[in-house]
């Protein structure tokens, strides 16, 4: 494991606390990812095997990606924002800092034992135990070896939810994380349960109509760099609501600018209320994480985010100025 400044303690120890404590409210990142929900459903069912109350959590009030419905347990996750019930033990999955909690930070203040297990390393712990391993291709790898340490029988829906995490995180196992261990963790899953076709077919070839006319827009208003190894792309609330399509619609966009022959890095710009999310990629070596870090953002060495707290105009003309891209003309028509 890559030792990481918040990490101060193992996972063994977590596992033996967990059998300590109850009433646990489990919460990841705000826009849950197939790694965040996996990791939160996947503890959820192992802890319930140990005998524990859990509630699954969202950090912000909106619904899940629909590509994720299928996950067992989805439908029992309750906005944090609404959540009144007991809170004696937080755990924060997949999620690094307390900003990224969006309300469920207010649940981890409560709460008298806290817990976070990440791959996302940042310089500071956010709870009493933390673990973090950013080698880990997903931290649905993590909950799956706690749910061994915890003594659970990892049954099809541990493995479902893991393998979804390990899955998405590892783009079908396509990306530069995808090594050994994410390959063995896998095969682990599967042999539990986990039915890659199925699990697939549900996230992958589920996509909304308006998703798919999202796609179109995205490739209208994609711009280069001159040499080809930098690609950018930017939706706006107008792009949304005439294709009627919501937040995460766009979540498979990012991969559609990666797939470019020649290109070596991308971003997807969204418009929403009050901010532009960013989010980077990357198909060699390039650390978008440190492009990330240029707007207050982070992530991981190939896939990061961040926010421009900038109306849209002057967001696609920062990201171009960084990467190299002349200044899109449609940024400059809505100037």
């Amino acid at each position: 494991m890559a030792v990481t400044p918040q990490t101060n303690t193992t996972l063994e120890e977590i596992a033996q606390q967990l059998l300590v404590h109850d009433n646990y409210v489990i919460c990841g990142h705000v826009s849950p990812d197939g790694d965040c929900l996996g990791s939160q459903l996947a503890l959820a069912w192992a802890l319930r095997q140990c005998g524990k109350q859990v509630t699954g959590v969202l950090a912000r009030n909106e619904p899940i990606d629909g590509t994720l419905a299928f996950l067992p347990g989805s439908q029992e996750l309750v906005p944090a924002v609404s959540f009144e019930g007991p809170c004696d033990s937080f755990i924060a999955v997949d999620v690094p800092t307390p900003e990224r909690l969006g309300d469920g930070a207010r649940l981890q203040e409560q709460a008298a034992f806290t817990v976070t297990i990440d791959h996302h390393a940042v310089p500071q712990a956010m709870s009493q135990l933390s673990y973090t391993d950013p080698d880990v291709a997903s931290t649905t790898m993590l909950i799956w070896q706690l749910a061994a340490l915890l003594g659970c029988d990892r049954d099809k829906l541990i493995a479902t939810c893991a393998y979804t995490g390990l899955m998405t995180d590892t783009g079908r196992f396509q990306y530069q994380n995808a090594d050994g261990a994410a390959f063995t963790a896998g095969a682990e899953m599967v042999a539990a349960g986990a039915e890659p076709s199925i699990i697939s077919r549900n996230f992958y070839q589920n996509r909304s109509r308006a998703s798919v006319a999202l796609e179109a827009v995205a490739i209208d208003h994609m711009a280069f760099s001159p040499d080809g190894r930098a690609v950018m792309s930017w939706l706006s609330l107008e792009d949304f609501a005439r294709c009627g399509a919501v937040k995460s619609d766009a979540e498979p966009l990012i991969d559609v600018l990666r797939s470019v022959a020649g290109v070596s890095v991308a971003c997807m710009l969204r418009e929403q209320p009050t901010e532009v999310r960013g989010s980077f990629r990357a198909k060699d070596d390039t650390d978008v994480a440190a492009l990330a870090a240029q707007f207050g953002g982070g992530g991981h060495r190939a896939a990061a985010g961040f926010t421009i707290h900038k109306p849209l105009p002057q967001a696609v003309a920062a990201v171009a100025q960084l990467l190299g891209i002349p200044c899109p003309v449609v940024a400059e028509e809505r100037l």
